[in-house]
């Protein structure tokens, strides 16, 4: 199962993974269905890190999601570089809604649970446009409206449209 995002800084294509992780694969893919992705942006970017998105507007307008879904991150895949995860809230295992976040690097400290005592969920891996991600996670961040960074130039999900 694919899905595609097309952004301003070229195509991203995710190969998601219904067998390891159907829970957050069945809710992603509900929210691209539903167009909820598209016009969003990666709203957090840590060049040594990863890039955040799927929950905000161009201008940093949360947008409404569904009931927040169990974490899955028992699945046994792991935040390495390219692979895509459930972003949460810290605090709350099972807060994640449609933000997610593709890992630019090895991040083996996400697989670690955290303090309220679960790790970050991995459903999926980047299998094209890996340089697009790099791209994204170079450009200049700021602060804006509260939020630490956050891309000076908006980085838009056009749409995100599934392709398998």
């Amino acid at each position: 199962m694919q899905v595609k995002l097309t952004t301003n800084h070229g195509d991203i294509v995710l190969e998601l993974d219904p067998k390891n992780a159907p829970i957050s694969t069945e809710n992603f893919v509900g929210y691209v269905k539903a167009g909820h992705y598209d016009g969003t942006v990666f709203h957090r970017v840590i060049d040594s890190f990863m890039i955040q998105g799927g929950g905000h507007t161009a201008d940093l307008r949360k947008k409404a999601t569904n009931k927040p879904i169990k974490n899955e991150w028992k699945n046994g895949l792991k935040n390495t570089r390219g692979t895509v995860a459930m972003a949460r809230l810290g605090g709350d295992a099972d807060s994640a809604t449609s933000q997610f976040f593709i890992n630019t690097v090895d991040n083996a400290f996400l697989d670690r649970p955290q303090p309220d005592g679960a790790a970050y969920a991995v459903f999926g891996k980047v299998i094209s446009g890996m340089e697009v991600v790099d791209k994204i996670r170079k450009v200049k961040t700021t602060t804006k409206q509260g939020m630490g960074d956050v891309p000076v130039e908006p980085v838009v999900i056009a749409k995100a449209e599934l392709l398998l």
